[in-house]
């Protein structure tokens, strides 16, 4: 997990910083530097209690580990702690999030968006629908029903009407069905999913913005996952196609502490009308004093935010740049290159059948069995045996008729199947797959 190499990069960045203020009286804090040690042996020892969320062989739930640089410079920015709300809380880190934010609207080809950083994709959905709420009141905001289910909690909280989507056998949204929903006349915003978290399907995004044109109605899209795929080489034809459209919507967000390789939490939201702004400006006499130019809390639903995730995510877009055939796309390529193999090794097993063919990173898969109730018996049996194998999986549970499209030998004696879920976003799984495969059957035969 730690190398002496990352600790030396970190005490050189310390000593670095410490410059900058050399020239005033020499301070300490003290603290009680042995009780503190005990302290933190403990918090290490319980912190083992967690599953191994670094390794390629937690292949569960869509945890990445933070980029070394990531990592380095954000623990180095804690010694100032600055806070990214106002500008005399945090000038340089301010001034990173306002490149930073660029550098993610280009990569969507969007040159002078309206755009910040956020503690997450809940936070920035939340200022993205606070928008479209303000410029259509009262309208209904709509998404598919794999989208996630934090679009249904927000517009509650903006007292705005919601309505969920059905989404076909791929997993994306049903275009008919939204269609019909449109024809109503009271949609203002329409979700459009850039990868789902539970199928990692990614919505027709060209047949919405073909709608926009015979219905008035906003495009959020929802990036937090897949945003960053727009870069890979490796996407599907009808994928890239969805992606392509992305310059046409009126809002976005992504999650860099996904697979943009930065700790928890940073999210960004984009507006592509920069004068949208207008609905946050405020006046506050003891934040706003010290300068004339645009203070990031002027367009934020949010006050106090850490510079450090401002900081870290600046240091990893200089090392691994944000443009297609790069580093940092490349290992975007590895994760789906991994998907794509493992979900045609899946095809050949004698224990699983695969799902939809993965679009992104993500797989899902159902355990052979007679019925949909033994199918989800033995998804958790694997499932277990798998963990004591220390290889992590995650469970989803899935309506019983989308199964059944990809696996009709499954008799219907329940509503929904339990299926096993691998998100692959390490580019390590691509390495990793032969071992991950081996362990993954022999735990459904030791299940069996």
């Amino acid at each position: 997990m730690i190398n002496a190499t990352e600790l030396q990069l970190l005490k050189d960045a310390l000593a670095r910083l410490a410059e900058g203020y050399a020239d005033l009286p020499d301070f300490k804090p003290e603290f009680d530097v042995p009780k503190a040690a005990d302290v933190l042996d403990e918090v290490a020892a319980r912190m083992q209690d967690n599953y191994p969320y670094y390794h390629p062989q937690y292949a569960g739930q869509m945890l990445k580990p933070p980029h070394p640089i990531a990592r380095i410079g954000y623990a180095m920015s804690l010694w100032v702690n600055p806070n990214n709300h106002a500008l005399d809380g945090g000038r340089a880190s301010s001034a990173m999030e306002k490149e930073c934010v660029v550098e993610l609207g280009r990569m969507f080809g969007w040159d002078n968006p309206l755009a910040h950083l956020t503690g997450g994709g809940t936070m920035a959905n939340l200022e993205a629908l606070w928008v479209s709420g303000r410029l259509h009141p009262g309208r209904r905001i709509v998404a598919s029903t794999q989208a996630h289910y934090t679009h249904s909690r927000i517009t509650e909280v903006l007292g705005l009407p919601f309505t969920a989507v059905p989404v076909s056998n791929d997993g994306r949204m049903d275009l008919d069905a939204l269609e019909v929903l449109l024809k109503n006349g009271d949609v203002g915003t329409v979700v459009a999913t850039m990868g789902n978290t539970g199928l990692g399907a990614v919505d027709p995004l060209q047949a919405i913005v073909e709608l926009q044109r015979d219905y008035e109605f906003r495009i959020h899209a929802d990036a937090a996952y897949g945003g960053y795929f727009v870069l890979a080489d490796e996407l599907r034809n009808e994928t890239r196609a969805a992606y392509e459209q992305l310059t046409a919507v009126d809002s976005i967000v992504i999650d860099p502490h996904k697979h943009g390789l930065q700790p928890y939490g940073c999210g960004s939201v984009l507006f592509k009308d920069p004068s949208v702004g207008a609905l946050y400006k405020h006046d506050s006499p003891f934040t706003y004093f010290s300068s004339a130019e645009l203070h990031l809390g002027e367009i934020s639903l949010e006050c106090s935010r850490p510079g450090a995730s401002a900081v870290a995510l600046w240091a990893t877009q200089q090392l691994l740049p944000l443009v297609p055939g790069g580093e940092f796309a490349a290992i975007l390529d590895d994760c789906l290159i991994a998907a794509g193999q493992f979900w045609s090794r899946l095809r050949d097993s004698s224990n699983f059948v695969p799902l939809m063919t993965p679009e992104l990173d993500i797989v899902v898969y159902a355990v052979k069995a007679p019925d949909s109730s033994k199918a989800s018996d033995r998804a958790r049996q694997v499932f277990a045996a798998a963990a004591e194998r220390n290889l992590h999986l995650a469970l989803i549970e899935l309506p019983i008729e989308l199964v059944q499209e990809y696996a009709p030998g499954i008799r219907a004696d329940s509503e929904t199947v339990t299926c096993l879920r691998s998100v692959l976003m390490k580019p390590e799984h691509l390495g990793w797959l032969e071992t991950i495969v081996d362990v993954l059957e022999t735990s459904a035969d030791a299940a069996r």
